[in-house]
């Protein structure tokens, strides 16, 4: 039994790195937005190059997070 819970684990842990993967990859290839999506503010230029393919400004991208 332990070898098939250990089994499903592994398959959920290579799914999950495939689609961390997946997203980092695109998201680097995104360009970065001007305002923020949430609350319309300038995104600043910084962050826009540092965060590539980022679409919310620091305080709404921290809300977003605590959410989680």
């Amino acid at each position: 039994m332990a070898d098939d819970i250990d089994r499903a684990n592994d398959q959920a842990q290579y799914l999950l790195d495939i689609a961390l993967h997946r997203n980092r990859r695109v998201a680097a290839s995104r360009v970065s937005a001007q305002f923020c999506e949430d609350c319309g503010d300038p995104i600043p230029l910084l962050r826009q190059q540092t965060i590539q393919g980022c679409e919310t400004c620091v305080h709404c991208q921290e809300f977003r997070e605590a959410r989680r």
